[in-house]
């Protein structure tokens, strides 16, 4: 193996690199459709998850908007004005199209950071969906949405089978909640044992550990994103007036 190969990004990051620079140079305008993931798998040679893991990442910086069924989008803000919103990407995407793997789902005591950030007494019932995603060559990202049972009821949060929409257009359906604003918290950390287990890191490893509070239009809590990323795989980046 060559010094360069053995060095290079990975491959979605790679993909990521190339459509930010088409994105500059007018290759791809704001509003614009990317390509199909097909295409993309095509051109780069990779397949579909490495596709879908970089437009996750190019979602997740604010570079593109995903809709479900229609495609990507440029955004038609310049990409550098938004900010890194995981929170949101969870939302916004489809479990099944992303190739979400669930590895639990149901009633679990709300652990201390969740029940008060919930508004409820430590160890009140409440949903846990557990999720894993990848790129089809190491798993990138660790999803744990805790939610209230009284809205978990009548929708398929407590089901054992990926989401077909995204979370949000699940609630709006399904129970006509609408999801508002997200406050974030971001912290660099050691994975705990279980999220190492998960992750396939070491305990030594850093992380990217991000806690999402979704408040509906009334400014109840409603939803509990806790988000974990290898730390050697991610980057946030913000960008801002001064």
């Amino acid at each position: 193996m060559s010094p360069d190969e053995e060095y290079a990004p990975p491959k979605y990051a790679q993909i990521v690199q190339a459509i930010r620079r088409r994105i500059a140079d007018g290759t791809y305008p704001p509003g614009s459709l990317l390509p199909s993931e097909t295409q993309l798998v095509r051109e780069f040679g990779v397949s579909r998850p490495t596709v879908v893991r970089a437009l996750q990442v190019l979602q997740l910086r604010g570079t593109i908007d995903r809709e479900h069924g229609k495609g990507s989008f440029v955004k038609t803000a310049r990409p550098e004005e938004d900010t890194s919103r995981a929170g949101r990407a969870v939302l916004d995407r489809a479990e099944a199209d992303e190739n979400g793997s669930l590895v639990a789902v149901g009633e679990h005591p709300a652990p201390p950071s969740v029940a008060k950030l919930l508004g409820v007494a430590e160890k009140t019932p409440v949903m846990m969906r557990r999720l894993l995603f990848g790129d089809g060559e190491r798993t990138t990202e660790l999803v744990t949405v805790w939610c209230p049972l009284d809205l978990a009821d009548g929708t398929d949060l407590g089901r054992d089978q990926p989401l077909s929409v995204s979370i949000r257009q699940h609630l709006r359906a399904s129970k006509g909640v609408k999801l508002a604003h997200v406050a974030e918290r971001l912290s660099a950390r050691h994975p705990s044992t279980e999220e190492a287990a998960h992750l396939g890191v070491r305990k030594t490893a850093p992380v990217l550990g991000v806690l999402a509070s979704v408040f509906n239009g009334g400014g109840r809590p409603v939803l509990i994103v806790d988000i974990v990323l290898p730390g050697d795989l991610h980057e946030l980046e913000d960008s801002y007036a001064l």
